[in-house]
This record gives C-alpha cells, structure tokens and sequence, in this order.
C-alpha cells in the first residue's frame, strides 16, 4: 500500500451496472484507466485512480460493481463495493435513464450508516437528460446536489467538479499538522529516533517525517537523534528544548534522561492527536490496568509489513501488555483493512498502530465497530506511555492546546 496514495482523500463512484461508472472517472480524470464495456458487470473489485481536483488537490477515485450485480458472484461483488463506503470521504451515486428505486435507496441508507457524505451525477445527459419527476422521486428522500453530466461529451464537468468540491469535508484534504499550537518560531523541538530493524531502510516512518516538516512550518528549529545521542546533545550543548518527540518505543528509557520540566511527548501520540479520537485513546489505555485473567486483546495493524522478531504489534506490544497487567490474556492480529473473525464484544480491548498508512475516514470506521460495541480503544503509542507510567506527561502538551 502507497501511503502517499492512502493518505488522499478518497471518492468512491456507485450505482447500477452499465450507468458509466467506468466511463464516468476516465470522463472526470481524463484518462482511459478504468475498463468501459457495454456489457454490464465489467468492473468487479474496486479499482483506484488518481486525479487532481483543483481546491482540492490529490485524490483517489474509486470505481465499485454494480450494485444491482446477481448472482453469487455478484453478490461478493456488491459485499465489496459496500465495504468500500467504510473507506472513502465522499461518494458518487451515479443514475441514469431516470432512473432511481431501491438499490439507490440502499445505498444512500449506507452512505448515512457510515457518515459519508454524497451527491448524484446524472449520467448519459447527452441521450435523457434529467426528468422533473425524478427530481421529485429523488427530493422525497434526499436533498443533497444533482447534476447532470454526458462522460461522452464531458458536458458540465466544472459543475461536478463544484459539486465534489462542495461535498468532499474539508477535513479530507486540508493541511494537517502534528505539533501546530504547542510551538512557536525559533522553539527548539527535539526528535528522538531509533533505528532498529523495524526501521525502513535509508528513510523516516511516516509520523517521524511529518514531525520534520511540521516543526520547519512552523517556523521552529529540528534537532534530530537517536536515544543513544540524546543525552549526550543535552550535556554537551545545554540546550533546553521547548519540546521533545520520541518513539514510544524508548518511553522509559527517554523519560528517564529527559528532565520532568520538558514536555515530552511521542510521533504516535501526536499522530492520535490528529487523526484519532484522542480522548478515548486516552480512556481506553487506562484499561490496561484493570484486565482480567483470559481477556482476549485485538491488535488492529492498518498496514501490511515484512513481520520480525521486533514486530512492535505482534511481538512487544502483546508482551509489554502481559507483563504490566501481570494477566493471562488472548491476543488477536488483524492487518490491513481486512475483516474482524471474532465478534467485537469478545475482546476487551483494541489497540491501534498509528494508522499513518490510511486515512482519516478509514481510521475512523475501523475503530468504529469497537467504540459502537462499548469496547474501550486505545493506540500503541498511547498504551506504551501508559506501561511506562507517563501518559498523563505524554498527553499534556495536547490538552493544553484545548486550554
């Protein structure tokens, strides 16, 4: 997975088989990537494109099956293209002919399930155009943009695009910063970085990266190290930073050589702060130590990786987690997007990786399950801060930006 082309907003295009789907995304990006055919069912899996949306930026469009598909082929075929809802920041529902019944209803009642906003693009203009009665149809149940279009003539695309830009959150794509509101110009921010065999090679992960870039935005001066050098630059230099990011990896080893007058705080913590509902990756660490003899844990992996001996999500975090709740527990991996085996009331509790390799939204809907089922969640680097006794330390410089 691309995490640059993850962490674009995402805009998934629905409707029956044979509406111009297909047609429709190579008419808007202006390419021939998505397959055009005249026989119905042609696109099965979802399929990405990227395009530009000026206002916008870098998106993905994503291209489902027909949500009228038939038989058990088919069915499989809808099943994924309604678990693309759960991923995406805006939908498409695409009509055309006129026509509009139940499985549009269907899919808008999916849209609501999943907060995803949405509008509609009548397709094929250049044959039937939009009728005043369907108008009407449509308005009974929604009152969200319509607009016509022709993916032959590309007739009236600035005005889906407008719709788009007006239905996309602007959350989706606005600037996001890690450490914006607790430093200033001319702050010294220290970020400490181990490398170990979980570290890629000749690169930063993407938190550590972001953390760069955001501390030059604002204007602030990065001094970057390993943990092994970080006491060493404080004694030589006498430097006292305004912050210092770490790890979580290093928790107790840094909060140990960092003096309690610095703020400390870690790139996963910060990511959680932006991305995460924060309060309750808060809450739900303190649930570490109240588990119970054969709780049952999910560790929720939002990438796909070679795994090692110093896996933090399959390997330190389930020991870390016995050793300070001194329980006997079950742990579950759950990688990527996939689905969850096990009903979510059997665990108690979930624990996040960072999600810096997907997006906000589809951060969002996969915790969703667990916070909708009254299971406490938390992140790794939330829940490391707590073992090592410093979250309420870890958590400080963001709930002062709260005030």
């Amino acid at each position: 997975m691309s995490k640059g082309k993850e962490l674009k907003p995402h805009i998934g295009i629905f409707g029956r088989r044979n509406v111009g789907k297909s047609s429709f995304i190579n008419a808007i990006t202006n390419t021939d990537t998505a397959i055009v055919s005249e026989v119905a069912g042609t696109t099965t899996d979802p399929v990405k494109k990227s395009m530009e949306i000026f206002g916008v930026g870098p998106a993905i469009i994503v291209d489902t099956a027909g949500i009228d598909d038939t038989g058990s082929l088919g069915e499989k075929r809808i099943a994924k293209s309604l678990q693309t809802i759960q991923q995406i920041d805006c939908a498409i529902l695409i009509l055309t002919d006129n026509t509009f019944g139940d499985f549009e209803l269907s899919l808008i009642n999916q849209f609501g399930k999943f907060d995803v906003p949405y509008l509609f693009v009548h397709n094929k203009a250049d044959k039937e155009t939009l009728k005043k009665e369907t108008i009407k149809t449509i308005r009974k149940v929604s009152d969200v943009a319509i607009t016509e279009f022709s993916s032959l003539t590309r007739e009236h695309l600035d005005a889906v695009i407008e719709a788009i830009k007006g239905t996309i959150p602007e959350t989706a794509f606005q600037k996001a910063t890690l450490l914006g509101g607790i430093i200033e110009r001319g702050d010294i921010v220290m970020l400490i970085t181990p490398v170990d065999s979980e570290a890629p090679d000749g690169r930063m992960i993407l938190p550590q990266a972001m953390a760069i870039r955001d501390v030059l935005d604002n204007h602030a001066i990065n001094v970057v190290v390993k943990e092994t050098e970080a006491a060493l630059f404080l004694e030589k230099t006498g430097i006292k930073p305004k912050l210092v990011v770490t790890d979580s990896q290093v928790f107790a080893y840094v909060s140990k050589i960092i003096p309690p007058e610095i703020p400390l705080t870690g790139f996963s913590v910060a990511y959680a702060h932006m991305r995460g509902p924060f309060e309750e990756y808060v809450k739900g660490a303190r649930k570490l130590s109240a588990l119970n003899n054969g709780d049952r844990i999910l560790i929720l992996e939002s990438c796909t990786h070679q795994v090692s001996c110093e896996d933090i999500g399959r390997f330190k975090i389930p020991k870390w987690v016995r050793e300070y709740s001194k329980k006997e527990l079950e742990f579950d991996i759950s990688a990527g997007l996939s689905e969850i085996a096990r009903p979510m009331t059997d665990y108690a509790l979930v624990i996040q990786c960072g999600g810096c390799m997907i997006t906000k939204k589809q951060l969002a809907s996969r915790l969703r399950p667990a916070m909708d089922a009254g299971v406490p969640v938390t992140n790794y680097g939330i829940a490391i801060a707590c073992m090592n006794g410093i979250l309420d330390r870890a958590v400080e410089p963001f709930l002062k930006i709260k005030g």
